[in-house]
């Protein structure tokens, strides 16, 4: 994967602030234990805080590195003359490594800017690193919320969606929010939805939608958020041609 020259930031900054305050809490609690001479707890928090401290760094490792080496090999598939759609696109990273492999097509990134979702979230900063990476030609960006999305129908060759659907508080809206990609796909196109919750709904809203083609799959270590028990799944799904 080529080095990446724009400002990512990272993934729900408040997460990893949590889990490096933790880590630092356990330890000041393991050297007044051990201060204190009580040998069981003070190895029981410092046990505590190397695991959490371990926690921290898989989740740095996955927001800084980790997921744009998933993504960039699911996206080695594109010919390059595809329309393609990031739905909940934040500051591009997944958008901008699809637009390298689009010299022909286009990357359209759709999202509400949340800070929350990811730190400096912006649509500026977004328009920025297309800009970075040298594809500001191929790249449009919208304001808009997936669950009505201002396209029309058939409209993508190919929609992919990261840690973003998840953010819907309502089981309701993710539906429709799968429900409006399938919408703007074109028959015969590709879904791929990356996502550490609500991937089985996924998939059930494609099947219940006449999607045969659809499969989930664990997207590796690589996208752990702290670890296993925060991994991501992957929904690939094609849209029946016909």
């Amino acid at each position: 994967m080529s080095k990446r020259h724009g400002s990512y930031g990272f993934d729900a900054p408040w997460a990893l602030a949590g889990l490096v305050l933790g880590a630092l809490a356990l330890a000041a609690l393991a050297v007044v234990s051990f201060a204190l001479d009580i040998l069981a707890a003070g190895i029981a928090f410092l046990a505590g805080a190397l695991y959490t401290l371990a926690s921290a760094a898989s989740y740095l490792y996955t927001t800084r590195r980790g997921k744009f080496v998933v993504w960039d090999a699911e996206l080695r598939r594109l010919r390059g003359d595809e329309r393609l759609l990031d739905l909940g696109c934040g500051r591009g990273a997944v958008l901008m490594l699809a637009a390298e492999r689009l010299e022909h097509g286009s990357a359209t990134g759709v999202d509400i800017w949340r800070a929350k979702d990811q730190s400096g979230n912006t649509e500026q900063v977004a328009r920025a690193n297309a800009e970075a990476e040298g594809v500001a030609k191929r790249v449009e960006l919208v304001t808009g919320d997936m669950r009505d999305l201002p396209f029309g129908d058939d409209a993508f060759d190919v929609v992919v969606s990261s840690q973003a659907i998840h953010n819907i508080p309502a089981a309701e809206g993710r539906e429709q929010a799968v429900r409006e990609a399938y919408r703007v796909l074109r028959p015969g196109g590709l879904m791929l939805v990356a996502d550490f919750q609500h991937t089985p709904e996924y998939e059930e809203t494609l099947r219940g939608l006449g999607v045969v083609d659809v499969r989930r799959r664990d997207a590796g270590w690589r996208f752990w958020y702290g670890g296993p028990w925060f991994s991501t799944g992957i929904v690939e799904a094609r849209k029946p041609a016909g």
